[in-house]
Formats: C-alpha cells, sequence, structure tokens
C-alpha cells in the first residue's frame, strides 16, 4: 500500500522527512551558447561533473530522510489517462505547440515523462519546421533541478509557483499535476491563475518563500517574486482566522545571483541564520517591510532588517556571513557562488557548498563541525552522533547553474520544532 504524506512544512529548519528532488539530466546539457541565456543560464553545465556533484548531495539525503524524484513522481502521474492528456492538452496550450497529441499518448509513461523533462524534438514534416532554427518543439527543463521554485510547501498546502520566465511554466503544470495526482501525497494545491483574482503581473517562485515559524513568512521581491505575487498570498491569508506577519525583503534586480531571497539569507539553526552582509545587515535602498495580518486586516510598517523584524516577534537570530567578516570581495564572489545558500536537515544540521570556504570556515567558527559530503556516502562518519554540522558538497559545476541545497530541494515535510 502506498504511503500516504501529508504536506507539513512550518518551518526552514525542522528534521526533514520528505523532499522532491530532480537528479539533473540531459536537460541540463541540451542547449546551445546561443540559447543559454533564453534557458536562464550564462553558460553550460558539464553534465556528467554536475551529475557526481549532484550525487554526493543526494546520497547525504538519502541517508538522513525520504526523497522522491521528480520524473518517478510524473511516471506514477501518467498512469491516469485522464490526468496525462489533460496535461499535454494543458502544456500544448500555454507552450503553442505544434506537436502530434496521438504521438505524444502513444508514447510509454517512462518515455513520455523523459521527453517532458528533457524535451521533445522537432519532427521537420513540414516548410515551417524544416526552415526553423528550433530543435525542440517542446523544450527541455535546463532549471527544473532547481525544484523549489515550482511548486512551494506552506503549512499543510503548495502553492503553484508562477515563473518570471515563461521557459520553466512546465515545471509549475508538472508539480500540480504531482501534488494534485499521486498517491504519494494529501494537500490542497493553490495556483494563482486559477484564481478569479489573477492578473499577468503576479509572479511567485519558491526561492524567495521562507517559513521563518508557523506565522512567520519572509518572502523576497525583485526579478522572480513581484509585489503583486505577494499580494496574492497576503489576500489568500486575510481569507483564514490564523494572524500571521510577512516580512518582505526587496532584492536587486541585478546581478543575477540576487534572483532569490534564499540567495542571501536562510535559516540554519533554531538561533542562527546565514546572511549576505551588504544587502541584509548593511544600509541601503533596498526596503523591509512588515505585514501584519489579522481577521481581514492587514498592518505594514517600515522595518530595519530580517534580523530586527524577526527580533520583534521574539526570534532572535545570531547571523553568520557568508564569505566571512574580514573581505567584502570575499563575501561578493562567495554570495555569486551560493555561499548564503544552505539546506537545514534539522536545527543546526545543514548542507552546501564547499567550494565557499571562507563562509564554511565562519560555520565553524560558530560551532558547526565540517564534513564532507563523500566521507558519509562511504560510511565513515554517521551524522547521527554529532550535534551540529555542515556537510559539504563539492559545487564547482552545480553552483554555476545559479543555486544552491536550498534551491535544489521542495521540502514535503519536517518535523515541528521545539521553540524552547
Amino acid at each position: 500500500m502506498t504511503k500516504k504524506f501529508n504536506v507539513e512544512i512550518k518551518s526552514e529548519i525542522g528534521e526533514l522527512e520528505a523532499v522532491i528532488l530532480h537528479t539533473p539530466g540531459r536537460e541540463v546539457e541540451n542547449m546551445t551558447p546561443q540559447n543559454a541565456e533564453r534557458a536562464l543560464y550564462s553558460d553550460i553545465l558539464n553534465l556528467p561533473v554536475a551529475q557526481k556533484e549532484y550525487a554526493q548531495f543526494k546520497a547525504v539525503l538519502d541517508k538522513h530522510t525520504k526523497t522522491f524524484q521528480v520524473k518517478d513522481l510524473l511516471i506514477g502521474v501518467l498512469n491516469n489517462d485522464r490526468v496525462k492528456e489533460n496535461l499535454i492538452d494543458e502544456i500544448f496550450r500555454s507552450e503553442n505547440v505544434d506537436e502530434n497529441k496521438d504521438y505524444m499518448l502513444s508514447l510509454s509513461n517512462e518515455e513520455l515523462a523523459r521527453q517532458l523533462i528533457e524535451g521533445v524534438v522537432m519532427k521537420k514534416d513540414n516548410l515551417t519546421k524544416y526552415f526553423s532554427k528550433e530543435r525542440y518543439s517542446l523544450p527541455p527543463l535546463h532549471n527544473f533541478f532547481f525544484t523549489r521554485d515550482a511548486s512551494i510547501s506552506i503549512f499543510n498546502e503548495v502553492l503553484i509557483g508562477r515563473m518570471a520566465s515563461k521557459v520553466r511554466d512546465r515545471e509549475s503544470k508538472i508539480m500540480q499535476a504531482v501534488f494534485d495526482y499521486h498517491p504519494n501525497f494529501n494537500t490542497k494545491t493553490i495556483n494563482s491563475i486559477q484564481e478569479p483574482c489573477f492578473n499577468e503581473k503576479i509572479n511567485i517562485e519558491g526561492g524567495d518563500v521562507l517559513i521563518a515559524r508557523d506565522d512567520i513568512l519572509i518572502i523576497g521581491t525583485g526579478s522572480r517574486t513581484s509585489y503583486q505575487g505577494i499580494d496574492f498570498i497576503i489576500e489568500k491569508f486575510k481569507r483564514t482566522k490564523q494572524p500571521m506577519h510577512i516580512i518582505v525583503q526587496e532584492l536587486p534586480h541585478t546581478p543575477e545571483s540576487f534572483i532569490h531571497l534564499d540567495m542571501v539569507f536562510t535559516f540554519i539553526d533554531k538561533d542562527m541564520c546565514m546572511v549576505y552582509e551588504p544587502l541584509i545587515l548593511k544600509p541601503n535602498k533596498y526596503h523591509i517591510v512588515h505585514i501584519y495580518i489579522d481577521n481581514g486586516k492587514i498592518v505594514i510598517n517600515q522595518e530595519t532588517n530580517i534580523i530586527e523584524a524577526l527580533k520583534k516577534l521574539g526570534m532572535s537570530l545570531k547571523p553568520v556571513l557568508c564569505g566571512g567578516t574580514k573581505d567584502l570581495w570575499v563575501q561578493e564572489r562567495e554570495q555569486w557562488h551560493s555561499g548564503a545558500n544552505f539546506l537545514a536537515l534539522a536545527p543546526g544540521k545543514i548542507i552546501g557548498y564547499g567550494r565557499n570556504i571562507y563562509t564554511i570556515d565562519e560555520l565553524n567558527k560558530n560551532g558547526f563541525e565540517v564534513i564532507k559530503a563523500r566521507n558519509i556516502m562511504n560510511d565513515k562518519i554517521d551524522l547521527k552522533k554529532i550535534n551540529k554540522y555542515v556537510v559539504t558538497i563539492e559545487g564547482s559545476e552545480l553552483s554555476r547553474g545559479g543555486g544552491g541545497a536550498r534551491c535544489m530541494t521542495m521540502p514535503v515535510r519536517r518535523k515541528p520544532v521545539n521553540w524552547e
């Protein structure tokens, strides 16, 4: 009998019980230098190296929690013929695809899932297609290994991301089908495009949404998540009886390393967070506001920074500085390579890129034992015997995709945190 997981995420640090991953495959390298920018890449990753690094990441997670693979979940969903046909119809309509639907339906579920992720090669069966410069009628999902963005677990529901770039729309459609129809999950999905209040300016991506506590969200707004996207979330909470706090951090639209809030701020313990100091702590032009929602009413006030705003709400956090404390250039360089982007496996137990040596050293100075992922893979270290640690994975290639450990995970369930 299939075990159902009730979606429940009430913090960023509760012990991780279930998570969705997508091991990068051919879709990552199914591009050319000419279309890499359209795919939201500045370069083409070396897939064998990226997969080797990802294997370290997955191996650590497999030893700690239940992991699901997007492709396996998609195959499970495609077993339902009605869902399969509706999903193909929706994808074709959204992406304005001129492809033979009967051909797609004739594929095995495994092959269909592969092509929906890795791309459907265009059949040059008419003159328009023959002279088309495109290789794919359905382009590859180059960014899907960053599973954080297309669907967002908020408490016991899943908010479907409305991606800022249309090249990622299919990711959201696949993830909604998974949560709506796969027997492994029990939840309700919320999708802005299916709501009467929808407008085209709504964009929401999971890298911008952090759950501090069961009554506090922190949301970034910049190039990927719009003000209108946050307003959509506010409207949802206005309909509930539970008072809610939403702290909003404005982000620069450039450079590209600032695409999401979790590239400059992540939770790493009950009383610690990782921050990119120049944006989060130093005075600058980017606003931070506190939105309080209670019984349908909202109050918005300006704040000094995220740390101060959380302190007023009873969460005192010590900031650990991405790139260390001594050199702004080092901070900038390590933030560029996802040095502030950590995934918490449990309070005080985190995983991130080992290449950011000054950040890792700063964590060590703050009590985190540094453990190489390969030592866990080889069973040389038992994580259960260590109270506080940072697992380091090699990330020279993965980081070039523009994200870190938090970006590459979509948590489904975490244990409650004892905040005492």
